[in-house]
């Protein structure tokens, strides 16, 4: 039977042994309690929420695009823009070409400018015709043959004015032309055009009237 200086042993090593489990819990180094690492916050994020805002912002940059790419074509289709853009047709964009007219007598040409450049061009007022050098002047426009639009030409499209060379009498005074020149108004520069026919044309200073540029020969407009 255990006597009492044996119970005391016990109860003394049982509260050493209970001391020195706290005191290694608690960091007993004599450093004091170590702070507990912070846990990493975590924010759940919803696939689903997730995925709707990326459509949303991908429907919201479409929707951006395409009223750039409208606005773009509605600038590129506006008429005003369109002349605007468009530089003023020269010798070196078109060739120029003539060719009679209707039946005998022939009393008129047909001026044909086609655009050779690769990029559109405009068509200034009349072509200023000079066909004899005793003229100086140029040959007169009608006014009603004035096209209701500027002639803007694209690569590879045609314009025409109807030339008048005289009133088709027999005794009519007329002079013969084999070539004649052409300058383009608002600087587009002078060219050189060959009159059609083996024997040229005949030309009455008195009669002679020149039509406006335009798209395509028009009845009534350019009959003078």
């Amino acid at each position: 039977m255990p006597t009492s200086r044996s119970r005391a042993t016990v109860l003394a090593a049982a509260g050493a042994a209970a001391l020195a489990l706290s005191l290694t819990a608690c960091g007993g180094n004599g450093s004091g309690p170590k702070a507990a690492a912070p846990a990493e916050a975590t924010v759940a994020v919803d696939p689903a929420k997730n995925e709707a805002g990326e459509k949303n912002a991908d429907a919201e940059a479409a929707t951006v695009s395409r009223a750039g790419r409208a606005e773009t074509a509605r600038s590129a289709t506006s008429p005003g823009a369109t002349v605007a853009a468009a530089p003023v047709c020269t010798t070196e964009d078109l060739k120029i070409s003539a060719a009679r007219h209707g039946g005998p007598p022939h009393t008129h040409i047909v001026l044909t400018a086609k655009n050779t450049s690769g990029h559109s061009c405009r068509m200034t007022g009349h072509p200023e015709i000079q066909f004899l050098e005793s003229h100086r002047g140029h040959v007169p426009a009608v006014a009603k043959s004035r096209p209701a639009a500027p002639v803007v030409l694209k690569a590879g499209a045609p314009a025409y004015a109807m030339v008048r060379l005289s009133d088709g009498g027999v005794d009519e005074p007329t002079e013969p032309v084999s070539g004649f020149s052409v300058t383009l108004k608002g600087g587009g520069g002078t060219a050189a055009v060959t009159a059609p026919g083996r024997g040229g044309i005949a030309v009455d200073p008195a009669a002679w009237r020149t039509g406006y540029w335009t798209y395509e020969l028009r009845n009534g407009a350019d009959d003078f």
